[in-house]
This record gives C-alpha cells, structure tokens and sequence, in this order.
C-alpha cells in the first residue's frame, strides 16, 4: 500500500486499484473567453489548479495509473437538459444558445472540450455527463468496477460543484476520494475553503484532502504492474 499524507489522516491506496478522476477542465469554463468568464467570472481563480493538475497527470501517467477524464455537457438536441437546468439563472445565452466558443455546454462544440494543457492521451476514457456530478447517467461506475478499482485522486472544477457532487456520488458508492486541494479550484474562494472543509469533516465524511506536493513524491515511485486481470495476477504482481 502507498501511503499520503492528507487531511482528516493518512491516505492509503493500492496503486493497481486507484484512478486519476479528471473532472471538467472545459474550455468553457476555464479558459478566458469561454462561458464561465462571459458570465463575469474570474478564470484566472481556476487556471491556478492547472499547473498541479498537470503534473499529477504526467505522473499518473507515468505511474500507470488509470486516467478518467470528465465533461459536463448536453446532446445537440439537449434531450438530456431538463428544461429548469436551462432555464435556471434567466441567463441571456445559456445552455444549448450560441456562446463565445459555440453552443454552450453542447457536446462537440469547441468550449465544451478538454483545455489543451489536460488533454487526454489516446486509451484514457472521457465520460460525458449530463449533470453535475460524475456518475449520474454516465458509465464511469461502470468503468471503474470493470477495472477493479475502489480508490480515486480528484483534481477538477469546480470544487463546489461537480468535485464535490461527484466525490458524494463516489462515497455512497463505495469509493475513497483523495481531493487535491490545489488541483481543484472554484471561482468564489469561500466556496473553495468551505467545499474541501466540508468533505474532510467528521473524519473524513466524504473523503480526504491533500496536495500535490505531498502525493507526487508517492506516485513518483511507482510503477503499477499489474491493474487489470484476474486477482492471482494482482496477487502475482505484489509479490
């Protein structure tokens, strides 16, 4: 077991059955000109979880740890966006309408696609989800179990949103989540103090969080061997 110093205590995980949850680095809401900064938000509040993010990913990678990647986002007919998330907000350009990098939260269009800097490699699956977080009316469970793995490393946007909403998701199902505090980020500060303060409550009610600093090191040295297969494989690859 791989051990990471986090907060409410330690972290343990078994390398071969833990993934790498990247949630929603969109164009449209991370990157100037997109969605989030044509509502009036600040970008600049989440571009500052992307450089951790991206050296917890290359190290993932490196690793040989599974890398999930997520988006939120509608079909073209928007027959999965019931009518009060659209209309929510009385916004002038909302989902579905034309926006700075095309129909806004319309999977395929330019905004609703991965930042450059996070891209996924080839092999590494990308779930589209309909809601906030990343299990409802996606496969991602499905992924997972499939794949043995009960663990996963957060990093994502917002902190107060789809992370938070998809590590709940995670707990009730049985997952632990290690949030990387700053690999995550939101656009309102409070919300992103309030957000992590809120999954490591009671002893970890929904989860764990660190940083990147502190897991780097741990995933530095491994080298994972063995992920999927048979559990004498798994037994095999940890002698």
């Amino acid at each position: 077991m791989a051990r990471v110093s986090a907060e409410p205590y330690e972290f343990e995980f078994d390398p071969r059955t833990t993934a790498l949850v990247m949630i929603d680095f969109q164009r449209d809401f991370v990157d100037p000109g997109g969605f989030g900064d044509a509502l009036g938000n600040d970008v600049s509040l989440l571009r500052r979880a992307v450089p951790a993010a991206a050296r917890v990913l290359e190290a993932a990678r490196a690793a040989g740890l599974l890398v999930v990647h997520t988006r939120e986002g509608h079909r073209p007919d928007l027959a999965d966006c019931p009518p009060t998330k659209k209309a929510r907000g009385r916004l002038k350009a909302g989902i579905g309408d034309p926006g700075p990098m095309g129909r806004i939260l319309v999977r395929g269009e330019r905004g609703h696609d991965i930042i450059d800097e996070l891209k996924p490699r080839a092999g590494e699956p990308v779930v589209d989800k309909p809601g906030k977080g990343a299990f409802y009316a996606t496969d991602l469970d499905t992924i997972l179990k499939s794949r043995g793995i009960n663990q996963l490393i957060i990093c994502g946007v917002t902190t107060e949103v789809c992370v938070n909403t998809t590590v709940r998701e995670a707990n009730d199902r049985g997952y632990d989540c290690l949030v990387l505090k700053d690999c995550v980020a939101s656009y309102f500060p409070e919300f992103q103090e309030y957000a992590l303060k809120m999954i490591k409550a009671q002893g970890g009610i929904f989860g764990w969080v660190g940083t990147s600093a502190q897991l780097l090191p741990v995933i530095g040295s491994i080298k994972v061997r063995s992920r999927k297969g048979s559990k004498s494989n798994r037994k095999r690859a940890a002698a």
